[in-house]
């Protein structure tokens, strides 16, 4: 794999990103080539005082100008051409680089991806895909912010991308995916949830899905059940995400605070070390690394804008996955099937 590194990318740009390229470059075998984008002259000095300025494999590209976390996304890729963000894009787009990866302003990730790199052939529109940690290891939560105003029809592609990304990045081989809603009948949801629901159970019916459809699924089910996938609109998907987010910082504020209050409970407390800490690993976002914008031409992924170097290896890692699966090749071959039968019958149905 050949990755481009958005250096200037994130709150703790760009260190984060030096230390993560270091990680990537000591645990990757896989990667083949590491450009880190950005200020050609603080990337020098930084690269020489981590000690991989000399690695072959790594490769400093300037960039001039910097996309900021409080920029409007489509603004800045349509005003700022030389940043680190839209070069690092563009490596993709001129095909030296399979993939990107940046930890900076979301909504600019999104955009330079989106028009820079358009979208597979059968892809309606690209998701941002969220991995959770559920009771079986995680459920992926599809779209999550790309796209507030999505059609039915859109989480079928939703769908079927998460669906891959289950199966050959998280070893599920055959997922299970349900349509977001407020109760698991199938008589219940928005008008929205329900028309989604119809065109994923006739496409099951007909036999053109690489996955179990389950049906609706509730909030809940994210967390206790074996669901793989859950799709909904970005506007849904970013709340539930950011609130999923909110309540596990809340939850560990009340647990140190709880903590505090007594000599036994500190006792019990580093007890409990090991086990807090193995809890908090596996709840941090830090060991997912970022999520996928899947459905563009080539492989982008967002990292958390508080991401550090071991959160930047693991998106490395997510990226060089993806790359070895041939995840976008999967994606052009079934939704060539789904949306014939999306323009026939279902569609008319």
């Amino acid at each position: 794999m050949k990755l481009a590194l958005d250096a200037m990318g994130g709150d703790n740009a760009p260190q984060i990103n030096i230390d993560g390229a270091k990680l990537a470059l000591e645990k990757i075998n896989t990667l083949e080539k590491l450009y880190l984008v950005g200020d050609e002259d603080t990337l020098k000095a930084a690269v020489d005082a981590t000690g991989i300025g000399s690695n072959p494999k790594l490769e400093i590209v300037h960039a001039a100008e910097v996309v900021s976390m409080e920029e409007s996304g489509l603004v800045a890729v349509r005003q700022k051409k030389k940043s680190s963000m839209s070069i690092s894009v563009d490596m993709v787009k001129d095909g030296t680089c399979d993939a990107v990866l940046s930890a900076g302003n979301t909504g600019a990730a999104v955009a330079a991806s989106t028009i820079k790199l358009r979208l597979l052939e059968g892809v309606e529109r690209a998701g941002i895909i969220s991995p959770l940690p559920s009771q079986h290891g995680y459920v992926l939560v599809s779209d999550t912010g790309a796209n507030p105003d999505a059609k039915p029809s859109h989480l079928a592609g939703y769908a079927v991308m998460s669906a891959l990304m289950a199966k050959y990045v998280y070893a599920r081989p055959v997922p299970n995916v349900g349509v977001m809603s407020n109760g698991t009948e199938d008589c219940k949801g928005s008008a929205f949830s329900l028309e989604a629901y119809r065109i994923l159970k006739a496409l099951s019916d007909k036999g053109l899905l690489p996955f179990n459809f389950i049906g609706n699924c509730e909030g809940h089910d994210l967390f206790e059940t074996d669901l793989d996938v859950a799709v909904t609109d970005g506007f849904t998907g970013n709340i539930l995400l950011k609130s999923v987010e909110a309540t596990a910082k809340a939850f560990g504020h009340w647990l140190k605070a709880g903590i505090m209050e007594s000599f036994m409970a500190k006792l019990g407390a580093l007890l409990m070390k090991p086990v807090f800490k193995k809890m908090g690993k596996r709840m941090s976002a830090d060991t997912i690394g970022g999520c996928p914008l899947m459905g563009v031409r080539g492989v982008s992924i967002i990292a958390h804008g508080s991401a550090n170097g071991t959160a930047i290896l693991n998106a490395c890692r997510m990226a060089d996955s993806m790359c070895r699966n041939n995840i976008n090749e999967h994606i052009v071959e079934i939704m060539a099937k789904i949306n014939t039968a999306l323009r026939g019958e279902i569609a008319m149905a």
